[in-house]
């Protein structure tokens, strides 16, 4: 399908999607469905890149049979948990099958108008198009503390997008910084290794296992149904706790504060600053670490948008995904764009499909 289309002023796309992850993806499949052109850039290497480029042990909290994009079963055994790397390939397999025009290594650098459409650029190169679809999550840059340029040279630090496997560390004590979901999974592992700390406030946990035949059967359905039908933004419980989620995150959900204890882990307060290099706990504790590693979540990274869309913390301002001051763009992928589920593959499936029918009748 050739995605450009002939105006009167210019030669340009019609929509032209930005990221190439299982959110661009399908945003495409619901514009061919329709026969609608498109064109999608991805800043990866390959198709997948943003899975694979994580932590070797990651594996998605979702069983396979909830991972798969409309057009295209994920295959396999559909209650088990897939790999990243699994999940990569099936998204690289997805974009072969369905003949999706996507562009790899292709990294925007900024968005802006001209006019009735808008230019998209990247590097030496620049696009233009009539809609455009911002389909990333907000988890793009890298949060750490100002006070981390502080800590020792001597000492490795790493951020949880970098981090690989417990060969990147050095021998001696680790000290995780973050109590979410990737600062208790990368915990477990380094671990086996290290003598480990965990650092930040207790932020609850799902109360059963993942892995059990009750909750890959039943429970895993019903908190899916609760957080994508309940706590969305057309609901009084949805919209009183989706600032608290955007600021904080959510709970536990394959790690337990008892797996933790049980390894060896040492949680201890929130650092707060730093003595000689080293870091400093709330209770005024200074940490002998050789390792740190922040899992302290992201900025949004959304400052190449140079558009009047964005909010103090570069957050876009819309209304399920629909940018009504800036008609023709449209976010998917965010957290809590619509519901408590917007972030995981069976909420961005319904996001997608409400954008995709926007697009079409505009």
């Amino acid at each position: 399908m050739d995605a450009k289309i002939e105006n009167t002023n210019c030669k340009c796309y019609e929509t032209l999607i930005i990221g190439g992850g299982q959110v661009g993806l399908s945003v495409g499949y619901g514009l061919a469905k329709r026969n609608r052109p498109f064109i999608i850039l991805d800043a990866g290497n390959r198709i997948g890149d943003a899975w694979r480029n994580r932590w070797e042990s990651l594996k998605l909290f979702t069983p396979a049979y909830l991972n798969g994009l409309d057009g295209m079963t994920f295959p396999g055994e559909r209650h088990r948990f897939v790999t990243k790397d699994e999940m990569a390939d099936y998204l690289e397999e997805y974009a072969a099958k369905l003949k999706l025009p996507v562009q790899t290594g292709i990294r925007v650098d900024r968005l802006y108008k001209n006019g009735n459409n808008f230019i998209v650029s990247a590097g030496d190169r620049k696009y233009e198009a009539k809609n455009v679809v911002v389909a990333m999550s907000n988890y793009q840059s890298p949060n750490v503390p100002a006070f981390a340029s502080e800590i020792d040279p001597a000492i490795t630090q790493i951020h949880s997008k970098n981090y690989r496997s417990p060969q990147q560390l050095k021998k001696g004590n680790v000290l995780i910084v973050g109590t979410g979901n990737s600062g208790a999974d990368i915990a477990l592992e380094t671990a086996k290794t290290h003598r480990t700390w965990i650092s930040g406030r207790d932020v609850g946990h799902v109360p059963f296992r993942l892995e059990t035949f009750v909750a890959r059967y039943a429970l895993i359905r019903l908190v899916r149904f609760v957080g994508h039908n309940i706590l969305t933004t057309h609901t009084s419980l949805g919209r009183r706790i989706r600032p608290k989620v955007l600021s904080s995150g959510g709970p536990l959900v394959r790690v337990k504060p008892k797996d933790l204890s049980n390894a060896g882990v040492e949680t201890v307060p929130k650092v707060v600053s730093t003595q000689n290099g080293l870091p400093v706990l709330e209770d005024n504790r200074v940490l002998d670490v050789q390792n740190i590693i922040w899992c302290t979540g992201f900025n949004p990274g959304f400052s190449w948008i140079d558009l009047p869309v964005l909010g103090e913390r570069e957050e876009p301002s819309h209304q399920r995904g629909v940018v009504a001051k800036t008609p023709g763009l449209y976010f998917v992928g965010l957290n809590f764009l619509h519901s408590m589920t917007s972030d995981t593959i069976t909420g961005m499936k319904r996001d997608v499909r409400y954008i995709v029918k926007h697009i079409v009748r505009s």
